[in-house]
């Protein structure tokens, strides 16, 4: 991709379009759906967040839908991404999939909206914006807070990996971090041919050993308490290789 095509994104998280954020974020999970979609359902791997067919909207106008009605801070969209690693490291057996996706977002970002921020949006309005009765909305409140043990803070360093992760590993190689510029050119042919619109080729990039997972203290310099936590394109390794070793010989 040319630099002319490029959108050069702020250091720093806050002071990013929530837009490039929302594009950033959807870009992420749809290849962490377009993965997870690949291994079979299981009886014992439902949980509340399972939707009975897939929603007919994207993860990026859902996403876009959210921000419109509900004015959510960036915090938030990128705590969604800090969740999904909890919760995953909490329930196993639990995917990102086409049948959580939704409604794990409309769950993160009620909680989140409502447990960290100064004005948030009343239950009734989540709902109606994320397509769900408020009922049902309240059973994944629940759920969500009890699965992440009540765990919704994390520190602004945090934050602000995700927000780099997500910029470096984005598929569709349209964006660019502030002051990166001169070393995306000297490696655009390097960048371009790691990026890759497969998750399955992320995988090979990012494949955890045994001993990573083992010791998961180990996996991370960077996140703090979090270094206990997979990150999630470990997490898309991980359940790549689980349904590899289930495969017979």
């Amino acid at each position: 991709m040319h630099s002319s095509t490029r959108v050069t994104l702020p250091a720093a998280f806050e002071v990013a379009e929530i837009d490039n954020l929302a594009l950033l974020i959807a870009n992420m999970l749809e290849r962490l759906i377009a993965h997870n979609d690949k291994i079979p359902l299981l009886p014992e791997s439902l949980t509340r967040f399972h939707s009975r067919t897939v929603p007919n909207i994207s993860v990026l106008d859902y996403l876009r839908r959210i921000i419109k009605w509900t004015k959510v801070e960036k915090s938030c969209l990128l705590l969604t991404l800090h969740y999904v690693d909890q919760i995953c490291a909490r329930m196993p057996l639990f995917t990102l999939s086409s049948l959580t996706c939704h409604r794990f977002i409309i769950a993160s970002i009620t909680v989140c909206s409502k447990g960290l921020c100064d004005s948030f949006c009343t239950n009734a309005l989540y709902a109606r914006v994320g397509g769900i009765p408020v009922t049902e909305l309240n059973v994944l409140e629940r759920e969500f807070l009890r699965v992440i043990d009540w765990r919704l803070m994390c520190t602004r360093e945090v934050l602000q990996e995700y927000y780099i992760n997500l910029i470096r590993t984005d598929s569709s190689g349209r964006f660019v971090l502030e002051g990166a510029e001169s070393e995306v050119e000297d490696s655009d042919m390097d960048s371009v041919s790691s990026r890759s619109a497969s998750p399955m080729d992320t995988q090979v990039r990012h494949r955890p050993s045994f001993s990573l997972l083992g010791n998961r203290a180990e996996s991370s310099n960077v996140l703090g308490d979090t270094a206990t936590l997979p990150t999630i394109e470990q997490n898309m390794a991980f359940a790549a290789l689980q349904h590899s070793l289930k495969k017979p010989p």
